[in-house]
């Protein structure tokens, strides 16, 4: 501590002026603890004759006492910012009082609050800084003189607060105000209504506003106002959509300020430790470029403070440990020198002096013995910062030849086989007709991801493949730079379109549609199957907006939705995912998504018709949907049910019978399911099943279900009932309803009819729907449709293996002696082949040469011989098995 005084008396005319000022300070300081004197600090403006004097007094004497305890190395960097910015909060909320009882004595002082952008947002704030504020107000609420206006008197009372804070007089000054981070500040008012706040920032904002409000937080003034205006500009700062453009517009802000800066980027005296290259910006950039990136989908990595953001960028494996720790390491000796700059004449000032007398005093007020010594210590930190922050964001980008003639010469070094035709394809792209293409910034961001992209389609297994549907993609695209923004800084996504593009039609018609989809593919988590079903569901709820009407949650739940759909079929082009795995994770996507969207839907319904005493709606999934084996492109089959009585009626203010209601009800929730909104389509969703078929009510009572399946149903629709499973509704009445099914299946059957019956049924189909090809998985003889005959005709007969899913139901029979092991088999061969089909080759044609390797190793054989050889035993066991099933009970029926 005495170390710390004499240097200070030596080294920096402030401080040598405030320790003679405010001596009970500099007592504290030489005889007690730095606690004793921070302590001392704050009331030394109890006596101050008035609120100004008092707000200055205490914020020159607790900067002294914060100065010596960082000189002396008592107070870590991070308690040292952290104290200052609190000090700005409570300096800033005093003078909001203030100003607002000076006008409207006898009134609450409500109605304006302070944003903090900037260091003094993250709690980091300098030294000798300026602070960054956003005055807001509400007309509503803020206290108003007779016949005043609410932004005249908003304007009056930021004046007075800017007056109380920044002007300095002779007892000083508390902070400097800098306002130019609000919107459009150049014509707009020193305080903003806080809805037209909110408008700007949905509809207006610039890229780098976004990266400003990572450190937007409360600072002073009304609570709830400004929890308010936050958390209505969330969805702005934190997109599940990657902006790339914004990722470029900083890194661009970094290509500007070193030009800007020049005589600062050059490393020595007069080097600007914020804005030269390797220095403290660059540091903040880095991590709030990864922010942007990766925080819209990782709550965990929202942290304002840019020490605790490069932790947890590290900790969730977003950065490498070492990077990490070495910018951590960095910043904190720039921002530690950066205070030493400004203590020796409390000057906003970053730059190391020019002057080699005014760099030596700097170095001996740290404790070094002179200016080459600071310089020696900070070199290697420059250096480290700034190849780390480089190797991310990019010197310059590598663009392809123009001239036609070289191009091909570079595909051909990239590695295509037929550089003159990829040539072409390019030549193509470039002549900028695809309307993503007819922008100045799309074009430059095309050219600057085109390089990688093309080295991705050279490794990729049909690279022509890959370039034709890739060309559709950009026809398609609504605009480009992000997209390709993205693909220029993620790599890996690259090799990821490459394989979505040569081998899956169906993934490169979703992604030309919504490129967006790409975005999930950045996170890990991705490539895992979905979690436990009310996992899932917590997932699509938890990202909930404040404020959200119904539409808006339901183009919320369809994107992540189909995100996790679209991650799904990559997990099986890529090879991440067996195909049985990736069958059930479709349907628990479905049936999260479907409780999810009913349940607002219902919420919805009842605000005009309010609830049934004693009734719920109950939903039935039936097909594949009730076994869990949905494919990429599966309908859902639904039957939609209700508890309680027909006489019952609702309690809102537009009441309905039980029937009416839920006949109202069920069709909202298809739609919910169906209807394509600005998020697009979801899932086509068919009724046929239900009691009566078309012709029939689309809900009836569980009631009217058990008798209608008891008295009047054909043995098809009981056939139908085998692969049913209760997926929507309270625990109790989903039993009850599992209880119905049960009570009907196993009615007593004559096994004749039911065999003949089922007989009959497949020969209708097979009139109907004809195979379309030696592929089609489904209709052909041998396939899924007659593995499905056999097994439901099975389990009707005898009762056995009653459960919606096939593979447990086989297991049951085959325990039972009536179907042979390789059911199992042929049961897993014919589902893996059918989901890998649904992506390769949507129209059940044989695949392209180049995808016949993953279709087989996707179904665990070696190659495509191997593969067709087992489809070809597994379609014979299972045309064996339905011939023995039909023939058994021939004589009976």
């Amino acid at each position: 501590m005495q170390d710390a005084l004499a240097r200070a008396r030596r080294h920096s005319p402030f401080l040598r002026l405030q320790l003679d000022r405010f001596p009970a300070v500099a007592t504290a300081l030489e005889t007690g603890t730095i606690v004793q004197a921070v302590q001392t600090a704050r009331g030394a403006g109890v006596d101050a004759p008035s609120l100004a004097a008092a707000l200055r007094r205490e914020r020159s004497a607790l900067a002294t006492a914060l100065a010596i305890g960082d000189l002396a190395g008592l107070i870590p960097f991070e308690a040292l910012v952290a104290e200052l910015s609190d000090l700005a909060d409570k300096s800033l909320h005093r003078a909001i009082e203030a100003a607002i009882l000076e006008r409207t004595p006898d009134a609450e002082p409500r109605g304006f609050t302070i944003i903090a952008l900037g260091k003094h947002g993250s709690r980091e704030l300098n030294y000798s800084s300026d602070i960054d504020p956003l005055f807001l107000f509400d007309p509503a609420t803020l206290p108003l003189k007779p016949r005043e206006e609410p932004g005249q008197a908003a304007v009056r009372i930021g004046q007075r607060v800017i007056e109380l804070i920044q002007k300095r007089d002779g007892e000083g000054y508390v902070f400097r105000i800098d306002l130019r981070l609000r919107p459009s500040s150049e014509v707009t008012p020193i305080a903003l209504p806080v809805d037209a706040a909110i408008s700007y920032y949905e509809s207006s904002a610039l890229p780098w506003e976004r990266a400003a409000f990572i450190r937007a937080r409360h600072a002073a003034g009304d609570v709830a106002l400004g929890r308010y205006f936050l958390d209505a500009i969330h969805p702005f700062v934190w997109r599940r959509s990657l902006d790339f453009g914004a990722i470029e517009e900083l890194q661009s802000i970094t290509r500007r300020i070193r030009d800007h800066y020049s005589q600062g980027q050059k490393f020595g005296p007069g080097y600007d430790l914020k804005r030269g290259r390797g220095g403290i910006r660059e540091v903040e950039f880095f991590a709030q470029i990864h922010q942007l990136i990766h925080g819209g989908r990782e709550p965990g990595l929202r942290a304002r403070a840019t020490l605790d953001a490069l932790a947890a960028l590290a900790a969730d494996a977003r950065i490498s440990s070492t990077d990490a720790a070495d910018m951590a390491d960095a910043y904190r000796l720039f921002r530690t020198i950066e205070h030493r700059l400004q203590m020796v004449d409390d000057r906003q000032t970053h730059s190391l002096p020019a002057d080699p007398a005014a760099l030596d005093n700097v170095a001996r007020l740290h404790g070094l013995e002179d200016g080459a010594s600071l310089l020696a210590l900070l070199r290697p930190q420059v250096d480290r910062v700034a190849a780390v922050y480089t190797a991310m964001a990019g010197d310059q980008e590598e663009h392809l030849p123009l001239v036609p003639e070289a191009l091909e010469v570079r595909l051909a070094e990239i590695g295509f086989a037929s550089p003159a035709e990829a040539r072409g394809r390019v030549d193509r792209w470039r002549s900028g007709k695809a309307r993503s293409l007819r922008t100045a910034p799309a074009r430059e961001a095309f050219e600057a991801m085109l390089p990688l992209l093309l080295e991705a389609f050279a490794r990729a297994p049909d690279p022509m493949r890959a370039m034709n549907r890739f060309e559709d993609v950009l026809e398609r695209l609504p605009s480009g730079v992000n997209f390709y923004r993205l693909l220029q800084a993620r790599p890996g996504l690259t090799e990821h379109l490459a394989e979505i593009l040569s081998h899956a039609p169906t993934l490169a018609d979703q992604l030309a549609r919504r490129p967006e989809l790409l975005d999930g593919l950045i996170d890990a988590s991705a490539f895992d199957l979905p979690p436990p079903l009310s996992d899932l569901i917590a997932e699509f709820v938890q990202a909930e907006r404040k404020g959200e009407d119904y539409q808006m949650i339901l183009d919320r739940v369809r994107r992540l939705v189909n995100e996790r759909r679209f991650a799904l079929g990559v997990q099986l082009v890529t090879g991440r995912s067996q195909p049985l795995d990736v069958t059930t994770g479709y349907a628990r996507v479905a049936e999260a998504a479907l409780n999810v969207l009913a349940d607002v839907t219902i919420a919805e319904f009842e605000k005009r018709h309010g609830k049934v005493p004693g009734s719920e709606l109950l939903i039935l999934a039936l097909g594949r949907f009730g076994g869990e084996a949905l494919t990429h492109a599966s309908d859902l089959d639904l039957v939609y049910l209700f508890s309680g009585t027909h006489e019952a009626e609702s309690d809102g203010e537009k009441p309905l019978r039980a029937t009416d209601y839920f006949n109202r009800l069920a069709p909202r929730v298809t739609a919910a399911l169906s209807v394509p909104t600005a998020a697009g389509p979801l899932y086509e969703v068919d009724t046929r099943l239900r009691p009566s078929g078309k012709d029939g009510l689309l809900a009836v009572s569980v009631e009217s279900f058990e008798r209608y399946q008891r008295e009047q149903a054909w043995t098809w629709e009981h056939l139908a009932l085998l692969r049913a499973r209760p997926i929507y509704g309270s625990p109790a009445a989903r039993a009850e309803l599992a209880a119905v099914i049960d009570r009907t299946l196993r009615l007593s059957r004559d096994p004749g009819q039911v065999t003949a019956e089922a007989v009959r049924m497949r020969r209708d189909i097979a009139l109907h729907k004809q195979a379309g090809g030696p592929f089609d998985i489904k209709l052909g003889e041998g396939g899924l449709v007659d593995l499905e005959f056999a097994v439901h005709t099975l389990q009707l007969r005898t009762g056995i293996g009653l459960d919606p899913h096939l593979e447990v139901a086989i297991e049951a029979l085959c325990r039972a002696g009536l179907v042979r092991q390789d059911s199992d088999e042929a049961l897993r061969l014919l589902i893996s082949m059918l989901v890998m089909f649904r992506l390769v080759s949507p129209s059940s044609a044989e695949p392209a040469e180049a995808s016949r390797p993953l279709v087989a190793r996707a179904c665990g054989l070696p190659d495509w011989q191997a593969l067709l050889a087992a489809h070809a035993q597994a379609r014979q066991s299972v045309s064996e098995l339905w011939r023995n099933v039909a023939a058994a009970a021939a004589p009976a029926a």
